[in-house]
């Protein structure tokens, strides 16, 4: 299993193909995105290559492969305005394994070992991420890589019929 990584610096057609497909994946939704209800939970969305220009201009975005198979995407923006602790010079992270054949394999270790070592490259000092309660398996990850819980912002997203916490974690890249 050969695993790399990408920086996108334009829009690609195949990225926004899968990124259509893994924001409307049932599976996927409710661990990548907040929704306020079942509504908005089960609502499907379409992002264009306008949508991924857009995001290009406020993220770094790497591409995430197993061999040549596009598997997940990864990004951070700095210093974006839904930090829990404003520290200047701080990465906001997210991650989206959105294949399944990515799942389960290490890939998301790997994946944001990479992203940290780019930011640290990009004279970061700190990262913040949020991770939604219920999502047990990506706060062992993070746990894993050194992240610690800064606070929690209460019934951030629905999920099984009732509202859950966005755990926010920080990270100190040396």
């Amino acid at each position: 299993m050969n695993i790399h990584f990408r920086k996108m610096l334009k829009p690609e057609e195949n990225v926004v193909e899968a990124l259509n497909r893994w924001e409307n994946d049932t599976k996927l939704v409710p661990l990548t995105r907040p929704n306020k209800d079942r509504v908005e939970l089960e609502s499907k969305r379409i992002i264009t290559m306008e949508d991924l220009y857009q995001r290009l201009e406020f993220h770094e975005i790497y591409l995430i492969f197993v061999d040549d198979q596009l598997v997940g995407e990864m990004n951070y923006m700095v210093d974006p305005p839904h930090l829990f602790k404003r520290t200047e010079g701080t990465a906001w992270l997210g991650i989206t394994i959105g294949e399944s054949v990515g799942r389960g394999k290490g890939i998301g270790y790997q994946a944001l070992s990479y992203l940290e070592n780019e930011m640290k490259r990009n004279g970061l000092k700190r990262i913040e991420l949020g991770v939604f309660e219920f999502n047990t398996t990506a706060q062992k990850l993070y746990q894993k890589l050194g992240y610690s819980e800064i606070g929690r912002v209460e019934a951030f997203t629905y999920y099984q019929d009732r509202m859950w916490a966005d755990i926010r974690m920080e990270k100190l890249i040396k």
